[in-house]
């Protein structure tokens, strides 16, 4: 009697250890599945200076910033500007409204001369007015951000700009290629995906960057620097072209694992430049 009581026992634990496995994985890989979705959508911004959270929105805007930057010459200076003045004017969102006849990034104003709407809602058509606008300014980089900008935007208040001076030090670090892996971003990957769209994002980032941005499957880099620069817009824009994948300098950020930031590559570093699929 007591050894069929023993044997029903050990059958009655072994039953309940093999459910508690199953449902320990189960809800492990329910867990795995679902923790996209539990984080959201947003990127972070890692640098020496510090670390800031950006919606995705957000990342893509300080991108073009950087990129334009790039493409006309303009120092590191000049896009920590750009960043206190889009910071303060619209949170560094594209706006479709503002302040009497304002719209965009800058919030600049077509009756003033900056462009129509439609332009001024393209973030590289309003970053280059702005640029060239600040070009224009005697000494700029010897003057404090907010000065710099208040001469280019011309607001109510020009003293607000200069509450954003530390958050554009650490976007100019991220976003110029000046620090390597700053840049991360993670979004819900839906099961089906929509096609990887590479060739549209280089597209863009010619648009915006300049005809060297982009040749073949790999984006040429010129220098570290700039191959930082051409990674952190590309896993900005990540999500808006589908993209699964960046790789550079022997570390790769992946849609599907986003929030875990850049890890190791153990494939052959795409040579001199960005891979992007």
């Amino acid at each position: 009697m007591a050894r069929r009581f023993s044997r029903a026992t050990l059958t009655i634990i072994a039953i309940v250890v093999v459910l508690a496995i199953a449902i320990f994985f189960g809800v492990y890989h329910l867990l795995h599945r679902a923790q996209p979705f539990a984080l959201g959508e947003h990127c972070q911004v890692r640098t020496p200076a510090g670390t800031l959270d950006l919606e995705i929105e957000q990342a893509q805007v300080a991108a073009t910033i950087a990129a334009v930057a790039d493409r006309r010459g303009m120092p590191e200076r000049a896009v920590e500007i750009a960043y206190v003045t889009a910071i303060q004017e619209s949170k560094m969102l594209n706006l479709p409204f503002g302040d009497r006849d304002s719209v965009g990034v800058f919030q600049q104003r077509p009756s003033q001369g900056w462009g129509t709407v439609e332009q001024l809602q393209d973030p590289v058509y309003a970053t280059r007015k702005f640029f060239a606008a600040l070009a224009k300014v005697k000494n700029y980089q010897k003057l404090p951000l907010h000065e710099a900008a208040q001469a280019v935007q011309r607001s109510a208040d020009g003293s607000a700009y200069a509450q954003h001076e530390a958050d554009a030090v650490i976007l100019a670090d991220a976003f110029t290629g000046r620090a390597a892996k700053a840049v991360h971003c993670w979004y819900p990957v839906p099961e089906k995906p929509a096609p990887s769209q590479p060739g549209k994002a280089r597209q863009e980032l010619v648009r915006t960057l300049g005809r060297a941005a982009g040749d073949g499957e790999v984006i040429k880099a010129s220098s570290t620097r700039r191959g930082w620069l051409i990674a952190a817009w590309s896993v900005a824009n990540a999500k808006r072209y589908g993209l699964r994948e960046v790789r550079y300098a022997g570390v790769t950020w992946r849609s599907a694992t986003g929030h875990d930031g850049w890890r190791a590559d153990t494939r052959p570093a795409a040579a001199g430049g960005v891979q992007i699929t």
